[in-house]
């Protein structure tokens, strides 16, 4: 035997008229008995006084008699009326409100049902487009940037550019008379555009080391150090370059910039779309000295150090350093400087 029970009915307030007069009610007998009073005091006065000799006013103390005893009464049931009229429309109101308070109720109810119903679903489908948004990012990333070469050079020092294989036996160096100094380590091209993208995490152990590398390196230091002036002044306006999906370009464009050229032809690396990020550094160049002067120097330094760097970049190297935190800020600030334009 089931247990189920009916569901109660809403009310709605359809049927929830708390007062239907269909005779008289309290205000046309209120009104009744006042027409009655002012019929009696009329006919009372026309008894004691009468209505003269007809003299002055001749037919149009009739009249005046009429209108002095109707008026009255007519005013009298016109504000009754609109009393009634009045009344009804509040109850209407009352019961229209009770409608809407139970429709809402009626609705807040079923969402709640089928939020707990259905929430555990909504949320594995969502955590699943997710990973498949993922998944579709990496994918066009692989298929973006061109694929290492089998025999990949090894890790050349910052600034140097690929020594072309030559048949001729190195020559040895006569040693000199005094000892010089040793020069500090130059950092890799690898270290490099890792140091570019800053450390992913507290415990990334490689990113800090190919930090620290860079930071000893006194032309990469210039544009580590202005890269994360701005990355710091970006952030204060919630403004995060792992936010940013930019438009990728292709290596020859970067080349083109390197090579000194400016406006609609570089236009293409300009490919961070995001409105809300391109205003408020819009504002914050033309309001802050600071931030106006620090991202000039973050571009100066950026040019300077691609341009010196391009010629001995390979495509991959370039679409590796393209990726990075610093080459997101650079196309940010670019658009906002106009030097895409």
């Amino acid at each position: 035997m089931s247990d189920s029970r009916p569901e109660p009915t809403v009310d709605l307030g359809i049927y929830s008229r708390t007062h239907v007069s269909d005779g008289i009610d309290s205000t046309d007998k209120m009104a009744l008995i006042l027409s009655a009073g002012w019929v009696f005091v009329c006919v009372l006065f026309l008894v004691i006084v009468g209505l003269g000799d007809g003299a002055t006013l001749g037919p149009l103390r009739f009249l005046i008699a009429f209108l002095v005893v109707v008026l009255p009464i007519a005013l009298l049931w016109v504000g009754t009326i609109a009393l009634k009229g009045a009344r009804v429309m509040r109850e209407e109101s009352e019961r229209l409100q009770a409608s809407l308070d139970a429709m809402r109720q009626v609705y807040v109810s079923q969402a709640q049902m089928a939020a707990t119903a259905m929430g555990p679903n909504v949320e594995r489908k969502i955590d699943e487009l997710v990973k498949r948004q993922r998944q579709t990012e990496t994918a066009i990333s692989s298929m973006a940037i061109p694929p290492m070469p089998e025999s990949a050079p090894a890790s050349r020092p910052f600034g140097t550019q690929p020594q072309a294989p030559s048949d001729e036996p190195p020559q040895e160096q006569a040693a000199l008379a005094f000892a010089s100094e040793p020069a500090p380590a130059a950092v890799s091209i690898e270290d490099f555009i890792s140091a570019l993208n800053f450390p992913e995490t507290t415990e990334d152990r490689e990113g800090f080391a190919a930090l620290r590398k860079a930071l000893a390196d006194p032309r990469a230091s210039r544009l580590i150090r202005a890269s994360q002036d701005v990355l710091t002044l970006l952030s204060q306006d919630g403004i995060y370059m792992d936010d940013l999906r930019p438009d990728r370009s292709r290596p020859e464009i970067w080349r083109r910039f390197a090579a000194g050229e400016r406006g609609l032809a570089i236009a293409g690396l300009g490919g961070i779309r995001d409105r809300s990020s391109l205003a408020l550094s819009s504002s914050r160049m033309r309001q802050d000295q600071v931030f106006r002067d620090s991202a000039h120097h973050f571009l100066r330094a950026f040019d300077k150090t691609f341009s010196h760097l391009a010629d001995g970049l390979s495509d991959h190297e370039i679409a590796a350093m393209a990726e990075t935190r610093t080459a997101r800020a650079f196309m940010l600030l670019g658009r906002v400087a106009g030097i895409f334009d």
